[in-house]
């Protein structure tokens, strides 16, 4: 296993591209690994993740089996003249050995991009259908309910004794984007919901939002699990890649 980071320039025309549908910057993340089968079921697990630290300073996180070669991307969407041999454009480090050192009891700093849904069903005898969470609190509600499955638990906030989740755990919501773009990025037909008339199936829209905070290590192999299988939904389109990194560090 591989996790691996790239710098994304944000000054230029192919990073605008790109940027502006996740399908695209889902197309580019894969051409990084040949040989992958057509077929996307019979594909490992690639996980990715942007960070939009600030206007200028993006990252893109990439967890996978296979060491990368992201030239293209750096060709695009980098610094193609200030790169090296010895340093591509981006940075790879095998991942298996920080996953061996995980125990329970550890204390991290983590960071998540997610899809929160719930099902819903409006009237009594009608099918569920899957909706987004779409407020702050109810969006933590729903991490904290993947905690027992991925074996963490987030630690205790500012105000633990707090009734507002949002000041009783360690943790913030941030970094909202409403998504809505085709599977086929380059289809000129406009897109502005799910039943705007396009072809079936074709129309994506998409709730993400961003977790960071603090947890504890409870079941250290399904953390490990979580880590490099992801959490949740819309892993094709940047969701799901959670990353751990000391406390006190970003």
């Amino acid at each position: 296993m591989y996790l691996t980071r790239f710098r994304v320039n944000t000054a230029r025309a192919g990073t605008r591209y790109l940027l502006s549908s996740p399908q695209r910057l889902h197309a580019a993340v894969l051409a990084g690994f040949p040989g992958l089968p057509a077929d996307p079921a019979a594909r490992p697990r690639i996980l990715w993740r942007l960070d939009h630290r600030t206007r200028t300073d993006v990252q893109l996180y990439v967890v996978s089996p296979d060491r990368p070669d992201l030239t293209h991307l750096v060709e695009q969407a980098g610094w193609p003249t200030l790169t090296e041999p010895d340093a591509p454009g981006w940075e790879s480090r095998h991942y298996r050995p920080f996953l061996g050192r995980l125990a329970k009891g550890d204390h991290w700093a983590f960071r998540l991009t997610a899809n929160p849904v719930h099902s819903i069903r409006r009237h009594e005898g009608e099918p569920t259908k899957r909706t987004a969470h779409v407020t702050a609190r109810h969006q933590l509600g729903w991490l904290l309910g993947q905690q027992p499955r991925h074996g963490f638990e987030l630690l205790p906030g500012v105000a633990p004794d707090a009734e507002d989740p949002l000041h009783r755990y360690a943790a913030t919501v941030h970094a909202r984007r409403d998504l809505a773009f085709r599977k086929r990025p380059d289809d000129p037909t406009p897109h502005t919901g799910p039943k705007d008339g396009g072809r079936r199936g074709d129309a994506v829209t998409l709730v993400t939002v961003a977790f960071s905070g603090r947890l504890e290590v409870t079941d250290p192999d399904a953390l490990r699990n979580a880590l490099t299988q992801g959490i949740g939904r819309g892993k094709a389109y940047g969701c799901g890649l959670l990353t751990l990194a000391p406390e006190g560090q970003p």
